[in-house]
């Protein structure tokens, strides 16, 4: 009380006054602009890949939300050292003009966060992210032109970022041709490195061409190359669906905020109609557990109520959520793009049944390539994917990798050291398609440790290993017995020579023997060169392999875990 008066009085004299005074909020904008390093921008090497990547998937988004077959251009100009122009045009639906300065100066804008669907963008900060370090770094604004029809004329502005307030600011706009019917094109100047490698924008585009077989990417790099990646189908990918929320992925904090907004009459309503997979008869049971009247009015709930209804929901047992709002990149489609971009003599792809984290439908898939121009002797070269987009770095910290450590390869005819990936001439792509990928961090690099996560990447890399086993084995035991052939062959005409001395053969005799004997090694070889016989012959071995997949993801926990205790 008495400092209530003191405060009345007008005493400003205090310390905590003094901090006070310095006290503001911060901006979104703001905050990511002293601490891009969140967003991937934290070298200049990774913000062009970076600034490129966050183009192309909003690009595929589009191009695919309105069922078009994607065509992209990438360019890429080195405007003096170290700065770069990177112009990505596509031939998407295009954008409404009010809503491009919102879209691409605007941190945390879009229309994705908050619908449970498959896409390549979810939180709506990338190419805005991508705008303010190119504004950051070189003070240029970015430029977009876009169109949304060919009775429409094309519109250009010129953007940057108000960090201070989160707010785009329109430096220049007009009304432009463009000989195009309909699509997107973005100019960003930044502060940038060129550089080739394993996570260079080089390889990104070869990547993103493995799993988006329906894309063509025009790629033109800071030398003036050009490199086309044609698409290999003309089949777009299913269109996700949007689904609800599912009760056993709701935390009492969000049921407390859709319990308040939601426009339900009734508790019984509320379950069956903002939830996914309630039936009248499940939030019956439900209502009943929590101890809440059916017709008992949402907004009228406590927390103490929200809280046991999330106990009854825990203890109550509902159906998986629908999985349509999930599309997989399919096996004989992720097999194609692995045979359009990698030179193997082997491939293997796969595709696992929808599975569930956290009430968030997601699913698992996996291709192998083996042989032919891959170096035999380091690492395999594995290929991480969330939502179609490649994931380039923290390799070591996402479930992925950790999935293939844990898995035991020398099955599979590869060799492995304990807690490492397995050596050999091989490449291994895995897929996760999910409403929501949890991501370890906002830059989108690694994928976090859920368990039911880690051992659907087991069960699928586990189904295509079976088969790159029964490839291997073959081809080792065709190539021991063309070994033993050759040194048979060898010693043909020795055995000719000897017994036409110990049985006193004629010249004549002498050949019919040593071509008995080629004849004979040749029904032998013919024998194995049969693949219906070999895959006969080779059925038992298989089944010592491994067994079912999931009888052979326990027995390399088992060993993992009696490993460790020795």
């Amino acid at each position: 009380m008495a400092q209530q008066k003191l405060t009345e009085s007008g005493a400003t004299g205090t310390k905590a006054h003094e901090m006070a005074k310095k006290q503001r909020e911060i901006s979104v904008a703001e905050f990511f602009s002293k601490n891009r390093h969140l967003l991937g921008f934290d070298n200049p090497r990774k913000a062009l890949m970076t600034t490129i990547k966050e183009a192309v998937d909003n690009s595929l988004d589009a191009c695919e939300e309105a069922r078009i077959l994607p065509e992209i251009s990438v360019e890429v100009i080195e405007m003096a050292e170290n700065r770069f122009r990177v112009i990505v045009e596509d031939n998407g639906p295009g954008i409404v003009n009010k809503q491009v300065p919102k879209i691409f100066a605007k941190l945390l804008y879009g229309s994705k966060f908050h619908r449970l669907k498959m896409s390549r963008g979810q939180q709506g900060i990338g190419i805005s992210a991508s705008v303010m370090y190119g504004q950051l770094t070189t003070g240029k604004p970015a430029r977009i032109t876009t169109k949304i029809g060919p009775k429409y004329p094309a519109y250009y502005c010129e953007v940057h970022i108000n960090t201070a307030e989160n707010r785009p600011e329109i430096l220049k706009e007009s009304d432009v041709e463009w000989n195009k019917e309909h699509g997107t094109r973005v100019e960003i100047d930044l502060s940038a490195m060129y550089q080739k490698g394993s996570q260079s924008i080089d390889a990104y585009l070869k990547q993103t061409a493995i799993v988006n077989p329906h894309a063509t990417i025009i790629y033109t790099n800071p030398k003036a190359e050009q490199i086309i990646f044609p698409r290999a189908t003309d089949r777009l990918p299913a269109e996700p669906k949007e689904i609800k929320p599912h009760p056993k992925g709701v935390e009492l904090g969000m049921l407390i905020s859709m319990l308040n907004s939601t426009e339900s009459r009734t508790m019984q309503s509320f379950l069956t109609t903002d939830f996914s997979r309630v039936g009248a008869g499940s939030a019956k049971e439900i209502l009943q557990k929590a101890g809440i009247i059916p017709n008992f009015k949402p907004n009228n709930m406590s927390r103490e109520q929200a809280e046991r209804v999330i106990n009854a929901i825990d203890d109550t047992k509902l159906m998986n959520p629908p999985t349509d709002c999930v599309t997989p990149i399919g096996a004989e489609e992720l097999e194609r793009g692995l045979k359009k971009e990698i030179k193997a003599e082997f491939y293997a792809a796969t595709t696992r049944p929808p599975a569930v984290y956290r009430g968030n439908p997601f699913i698992i898939e996996a291709g192998i390539a083996y042989g032919g121009e891959q170096e035999s002797d380091r690492q395999i070269r594995l290929l991480r994917y969330a939502n179609r987009v490649p994931l380039h770095y923290q390799q070591s910290a996402c479930a992925i990798t950790q999935s293939l450590v844990q898995t035991n390869f020398r099955s599979y005819g590869l060799s492995q050291s304990k807690g490492a990936l397995p050596i050999g001439p091989c490449t291994i792509v895995i897929h996760l398609g999910s409403v929501w990928v949890p991501f370890t961090s906002e830059s989108k690099e690694a994928i976090a440790h859920y368990p039911e996560i880690i051992k659907e990447i087991k069960l699928a890399i586990q189904e295509c290993g079976r088969q790159l086993a029964s490839y291997v084995l073959k081809k080792q035991r065709l190539h021991n017995e063309m070994k033993k052939r050759s040194h048979i062959e060898k010693y043909i005409p020795h055995i000719g020579i000897a017994l036409k001395d110990l049985l006193q053969l004629s010249p004549a005799q002498t050949q019919g023997v040593e071509t008995d004997l080629k004849g004979l090694l040749e029904e032998r070889r013919g024998k194995l060169t049969n693949i219906e016989a070999e895959n006969k012959e080779y059925d038992g071995d298989l089944a010592n392999i491994g067994g079912n997949a999931e009888e052979e993801l326990y027995s390399d926990e088992e060993q993992e875990g009696g490993e460790d205790n020795e």
